[in-house]
């Protein structure tokens, strides 16, 4: 988990550098042309945001996962039992986990699931719009440029 911790930490410190990237254009003396820096900074910022979203579920699953086996009390998974009330608890069968998206379901004995965490739904999303905006920008970027290089062309 520390581990897990500590790249989304870095994955957060790289969106932080980027932010003041962004905000730096709107100080004098940014480069020229400014649209294509912004845009290239901002698909920065939304790729680095993204990846520190992503690596905290990541590893908030990898944990669950680990947990499970893990000694006594550890069957049914802990993430499976821990707040929620014992009825349910008692009827647990087993638990599937995926990496993408993110989730940890916890199965009953007649077949329907439960998220152990409703938080990985937010993570999956804000990982997928972040991830999507960077890429748009990232397009944009180069749409502009190449679109600035063509009436350069025609110019000249």
């Amino acid at each position: 988990m520390i581990v897990g911790l500590g790249i989304s930490a870095l994955c957060a410190f790289g969106a932080l550098i980027a932010l003041v990237g962004v905000i730096a254009m709107a100080l004098p003396g940014r480069p020229q042309p400014w649209p294509v820096h912004l845009m290239q900074r901002g698909a920065l910022l939304a790729a680095a945001s993204a990846a520190a979203i992503y690596v905290l579920g990541l590893f908030a699953v990898l944990t669950s996962e680990q947990e499970f086996n893990d000694g006594a009390g550890s069957v049914p998974a802990p993430a499976c039992r821990e707040g929620f009330d014992p009825d349910t608890v008692q009827h647990l069968s087993h638990h599937r986990s995926s990496y993408l998206p993110l989730r940890f379901d916890c199965v009953l004995d007649d077949g329907t699931a439960y998220s152990s965490d409703p938080r990985y739904a937010w993570m999956n999303w804000m990982a997928l719009l972040l991830a999507l905006s960077g890429a748009l920008l990232a397009i944009g970027a180069g749409y502009v440029t190449e679109l600035r290089a063509r009436k350069r062309a025609l110019i000249h």
